[in-house]
């Protein structure tokens, strides 16, 4: 249930910054105040009374900080990569990172993988390539075939990071604290950006930038905290919730496109969504089918 609700929340975000481009919102201001809304959401969301001298000495506050930055990096780098490159270059990227956490959890948790599982992980990479694919083709710098590639480790570090944190550092009912000090610290490295913009030229405020910061900040924190209480699963090592919550995140956010904006897919995304099925299917279900084997 966990898990399906983090792939629910995380793909009503590809909605609404589809939403953002209609409306005329200016993103990276939406995305600011999405993060202050996303760290409002945690605080509420936490059960206990809050110390605010107490969190920085939790052993996962300066990770948190961290990884805010990493937030905002990664979010301008994904912009840049869908502007020179393409939205489907920079969501295959992303998506495909997570060869990064599944090599993570193998190597330093010694999760072991079955058969299935692995020809699951690598149809994934193949879903999301094939489900990604435009007929476009692109044209740009060189430099800016670089950008990509920094998208891939900057997602993957993001999410083994997670997955190491939840792990390692830090009790269930912290899960709610630790997101929403995560989202402050991304909001506020994201304040001294605007700071630094605002030099060179004056910035106003627009309630639509306001009401579309709202709007993504909501799914936005609780995609990361179900992914946290998913993690948690008892029989799923973090390589089958990575793969699972990934692919299914492009599955159904291309399936909304089609459903909300009618979006038409080329045969090779469709073959795509059907990769990302089948391999969801290995994946979830590998070890118990190769106790029938």
């Amino acid at each position: 249930m966990y898990l399906a609700l983090s792939i629910l929340f995380s793909s009503l975000i590809f909605v609404v910054f589809k939403l953002y481009t209609k409306y005329k919102v200016q993103t990276i201001y939406a995305i600011i105040v999405n993060y202050f809304i996303a760290c409002v959401v945690g605080l509420l969301y936490y059960q206990k009374p809050i110390n605010a001298f107490e969190i920085p000495q939790k052993s996962w506050f300066w990770g948190s900080i961290l990884l805010g930055l990493l937030f905002i990096l990664i979010f301008n780098l994904m912009a840049a990569t869908s502007q020179k490159l393409g939205v489907s270059v920079a969501s295959v990227a992303t998506k495909m990172s997570l060869t990064i956490p599944v090599l993570f959890g193998v190597f330093f948790y010694r999760e072991v993988l079955t058969v299935l599982e692995i020809i699951g992980i690598l149809l994934a990479l193949l879903a999301v390539y094939f489900s990604s694919l435009k007929e476009n083709k692109i044209k740009a710098e060189k430099w800016a075939f670089a950008l990509p590639i920094l998208v891939f480790i900057g997602s993957g570090t993001i999410d083994t990071s997670i997955k190491y944190f939840q792990d390692a550092h830090m009790p269930e009912e912290e899960y709610a604290l630790f997101s929403a000090t995560v989202f402050a610290s991304a909001g506020m490295f994201g304040l001294l950006f605007i700071g630094y913009k605002s030099v060179q030229q004056q910035i106003k405020i627009n309630l639509k930038n306001v009401i579309g910061g709202v709007c993504l900040g909501i799914p936005n924190y609780f995609s990361i905290y179900f992914l946290l209480k998913a993690l948690q699963h008892p029989t799923w090592n973090s390589a089958s919730v990575f793969t699972i919550n990934n692919v299914a995140i492009v599955m159904f956010s291309t399936l909304l496109g089609i459903v909300l904006f009618k979006e038409r897919l080329t045969f090779k995304n469709w073959l795509g969504i059907g990769l990302a099925v089948f391999s969801i299917i290995l994946v979830a279900f590998g070890p118990k089918l190769m106790s029938y084997i």
